[in-house]
């Protein structure tokens, strides 16, 4: 079961988180934002995040982590957990991970499509819904990121009117009607 509301914002731009920062704190909802600059960093910050989740679930569910505990793998990690009755990446428990991903999808030296399907390929990160968010209005990016797996594809507000506009539309939807697997727990 969800606990709270949370973004990560993926973008290179301080000055654009910065913007999206105090467009959230315009419509007033008490969402906790994360932003990461690059693929690599939003990747291992994801993997922390989910690290941390299993680590909760063991110790509020009194289980004894498998052989080897919590110093395997992250893979070995989730497999282990997984046998044990953990959440799994598709209907577990993920208060620990953020409830909507922004991601730019021209980082600097990085293409955006390709975390994406990095996320989409990891049963942990796979159905976090997740919007490229961007200043690309070019239909093969578009065509690329929903062939890539992304939930949405939204070219940036020109003003910071339309971004606070944004930015309520996206959290109403996204964090308040928006159903997804990473919502329910189910019982293995």
């Amino acid at each position: 079961m969800m606990t709270h509301s949370s973004i990560l914002l993926i973008e290179d731009s301080p000055g654009e988180c910065e913007l999206f920062r105090l467009a959230l704190a315009q419509i007033g909802l008490a969402v906790t934002l994360y932003t990461e600059q690059d693929a690599e960093a939003a990747f291992h910050f994801l993997e922390d995040r989910a690290h941390q989740n299993i680590q909760w679930y063991f110790q509020a569910r009194s289980f004894t982590p498998p052989e080897g505990g919590l110093n395997r793998s992250p893979a070995a990690r989730i497999e282990g957990a997984l046998s044990y009755g953990a959440p799994s990446a598709s209907t577990g428990d993920r208060s620990g991970l953020p409830s909507v991903i922004l991601l730019d999808l021209h980082l600097r030296g990085q293409d955006g499509c390709n975390l994406l399907k990095r996320l989409r390929s990891d049963p942990r990160f796979a159905t976090i819904p997740t919007i490229i968010f961007t200043t690309s209005d070019d239909q093969h990016d578009l065509a690329r990121c929903y062939a890539s797996g992304a939930n949405g594809y939204v070219v940036k507000p020109g003003t910071f009117a339309e971004l606070v506009q944004f930015t309520h539309d996206i959290c109403r939807y996204w964090l308040t009607w928006n159903r997804s697997l990473s919502m329910v727990e189910t019982q293995c």
